[in-house]
């Protein structure tokens, strides 16, 4: 939401973590330079209560099943200002089952840094008091602080505490553990981060305050309370606190790797400086919280198959509070908003957004274009309570909305008291159908329940079916399937006329209420397929700076078949580049250059693609190709200038799903091509370029002429 479209350009800063060896003791490999006031470092290999001659020294943990006593002495790092603190008082890599309780540790740069382990124990801990640094600007600033967790699996963390730090708990590549009743509050970034981990339970944790702001500042430079990032799926977070936070809970998206199938329930992300939730990815449930007295309660641009569920989200955007960011008209705000970012098969039921300074929910598709782009399409508004607000309901650019059972007044079901309207239309809405009937509680007793049977990709013009359950009695059903056909059976048959992606979505309403489901359907052509079915030993790799070729050859990349990620013919291309060099690798088939195509007739190259790059801000424009004829002769073809092609995705579900792309053989404008195009190709080059240097995985599927 903030910087309004825009993504941040960040500044990336690594952190390394310096390697010494002690005279009398053996230094993990992982561990900062030593503190300078002990100038030591304490191998633990057996169980041990921590005694004071161990205070003040590293401790580096290099035995399994082991316990780790602290007695509730503190360890002391080198001290001076918190944001030039050293070393990591405790750390581990490669060490699994350890129980660490009662340990305490301050002044350090981090408290507990855990490497490559399992089924570890942390319990009443206080790692207060290391690495803080309020006065930081925009960008990132390493994972230290409190605890880092770094592919740590299996594991509980309960009763700890780590305030006064920059991150309160870092969990990297880290699945399946359990976080409960910690405190992590009062950092000057996060209070807890999450980057690639997956289905942990987070729950009744306090992670307020996780905020780095001055007087007068608007946008809190991105620290929120929760991060979420990078693919971390299916974790649960229960109970928490996320009060006072520059936002409660941000699910963040700027390298387009969506964090999906998490569950959201109970937390309290009031009093956001900016919003109580902030979220840009898909496939994700927000059930019975609170966002109260924020800039805004959720904003949920790019959130695609969202539901939101019986959550508060009231007194947002007044003046006499945080109100930041005013993007509705009149300078207005929202309970819950999806602005600047698609969003489709949407659910909101059951929601409280009361005497918001705006909208109590806001629907908006693209302003830009108005429109053209993208609406927010195919939606459920049902059973809100919208009441004190300006508008109770805005909708713009949006198309398929069905709104029923709402009240737009606090006492009097069936009455009004926004301050300007209940449901404000303004252009670009198709397809809405509102029931101003008011249900109460009792009378909700079946909504349908719907599931979707049905494929998700077929040839073009080959029929599929698509169905739902029949339905009971006084049941109807609505599909579309995104290329301006519908029906109203339980089972359809459809034929898909054109390649490209499709948004499938069905309802079925009865009195009582509307569900929704949906499936993201690809058609596809049938190609003669160069490379990428059942070809994976005739790729290459080379480093380039821009255009020119690299001296010394660092990316390396697996070339495979994978026949389970796929669309065209019996198996797509897997590419994972590791190490990656960090500018442009150029992926060439056939590596010997051999080739004899004619490109008689012919006019573009197409493909699928699938990309997950795992930098925190994504790629550097692209992707960029070259023809290579007879003679070394070359022809390159590249986004033009002021294009990254591969951010801008045709349709939000591209970003970590297939999009198709299309590479013209003469300039169009998307795309300028520099060089005369040969006659007889011999080979061809796509290149990828991110902004930092992480390994890269690619899917690439159906390429082919045509």
């Amino acid at each position: 939401m903030r910087r309004n479209q825009a993504w941040l350009s960040w500044t990336v800063l690594t952190i390394a973590f310096v390697v010494t060896i002690s005279l009398e003791y053996a230094l993990a490999d992982d561990a900062a330079a030593p503190n300078t006031k002990a100038g030591r470092v304490i191998e633990i290999k057996s169980s041990v209560t921590i005694d004071p001659s161990m205070l003040g020294a590293q401790l580096v943990v290099t035995a399994s099943n082991v316990t780790i006593d602290g007695g509730g002495a503190i360890s002391k790092g080198e001290g001076g200002i918190p944001k030039a603190f050293k070393a990591t008082a405790i750390s581990a890599r490669g060490v699994s089952h350890v129980t660490l309780k009662n340990f305490n540790a301050s002044g350090w740069e981090t408290g507990l840094k855990i490497i490559d382990g399992e089924g570890w124990t942390i319990e009443n801990c206080d790692f207060s008091g290391n690495f803080h640094d309020p006065d930081f600007g925009w960008g990132e600033n390493g994972r230290r602080g409190g605890i880092v967790l770094e592919n740590v699996r299996k594991s509980v963390l309960r009763k700890n505490k780590a305030n006064r730090v920059w991150d309160g708990c870092v969990l990297v590549d880290s699945n399946d553990n359990t976080l409960e009743e910690n405190d992590f509050s009062h950092t000057s970034n996060t209070c807890l981060k999450l980057w690639h981990s997956s289905r942990n339970v987070i729950q009744k944790n306090v992670l307020s305050h996780g905020i780095r702001i001055k007087p007068g500042e608007v946008h809190a430079r991105d620290s929120t309370s929760v991060l979420i990032e990078s693919g971390s799926n299916d974790n649960r977070f229960l109970e928490n606190d996320c009060t006072y936070g520059g936002d409660g809970i941000f699910v963040r998206v700027l390298n387009g790797w969506c964090s999906t199938g998490n569950l959201f329930e109970k937390n309290d992300c009031s009093y956001a400086n900016n919003n109580g939730v902030e979220c840009w990815a898909r496939d994700n449930v927000f059930r019975n919280n609170k966002a109260n007295h924020c800039s805004y309660g959720f904003w949920m641009g790019g959130s695609d198959h969202t539901r939101l569920e019986g959550n508060e989200a009231s007194f947002n955007g007044l003046k006499e509070g945080n109100h930041n960011s005013p993007h509705l008209p009149a300078s207005g705000h929202a309970g819950i908003v999806f602005m600047f970012g698609p969003s489709s098969h949407t659910v909101a039921r059951g929601n409280t957004c009361i005497g918001n300074n705006g909208a109590g929910i806001a629907v908006i598709g693209d302003l830009g274009s108005a429109g053209q782009k993208w609406k927010a399409r195919h939606w459920i508004i049902e059973d809100n309570l919208l009441a004190q607000n300006r508008w109770g309901l805005f909708l713009q650019h949006a198309d398929w909305i069905q709104v029923s059972g709402n009240r737009f007044h606090d006492k009097k079901p069936t009455e009004n008291n926004n301050s300007v309207t209940a449901i404000q239309v303004e252009a670009g809405v198709s397809r809405l159908s509102v029931d101003r009937t008011v249900r109460t509680s009792d009378e909700r007793r079946s909504i349908p329940k719907v599931t979707l049977s049905g494929p998700t990709s077929a040839l073009v013009g080959q029929e599929v079916r698509f169905s739902v359950d029949a339905p009971s009695p006084g049941q109807t059903i609505a599909w579309d399937f995104g290329d301006c056909s519908q029906a109203t059976t339980a089972e359809v048959r459809h034929a898909f006329s054109k390649p490209g992606f499709y948004r499938v979505g069905v309802n079925v309403t009865n009195l009582e209420g509307t569900e929704l489901a949906w499936r993201d359907f690809y058609a596809v052509e049938r190609v003669t397929e160069l490379g990428t079915d059942g070809e994976a030993t005739d790729w290459s790799i080379e480093d380039f700076h821009d255009r020119t070729r690299s001296n010394e050859q660092t990316s390396r990349a697996d070339f495979a078949i994978d026949m389970t990620e796929k669309l065209v013919g019996k198996s797509s291309l897997r590419v994972v580049i590791r190490p990656y060099a960090g500018f442009r690798a150029a992926l060439t088939y056939p590596r010997n250059r051999n080739a004899e195509w004619s490109l008689a007739g012919k006019s573009k190259l197409v493909f699928w693609m699938k990309v997950i790059n795992e930098d925190v801000t994504g790629w550097q424009g692209g992707p960029f190709f070259v023809l290579h004829g007879e003679n070394n002769a070359k022809c390159h073809i590249e986004p033009k200038q002021g294009l990254d092609l591969m951010r801008q995705v045709d349709d939000n579900e591209g970003r970590d799903g297939w999009r198709r792309m299309e590479i013209p053989l003469q300039s169009n404008d998307k795309w300028q091509v520099d060089g005369p195009v040969p006659t007889q190709l011999r080979a061809f080059s796509m290149a990828f370029d991110s902004w930092g240097a992480p390994t890269l995985r690619i899917w690439i599927d159906g390429l082919a002429l045509e």
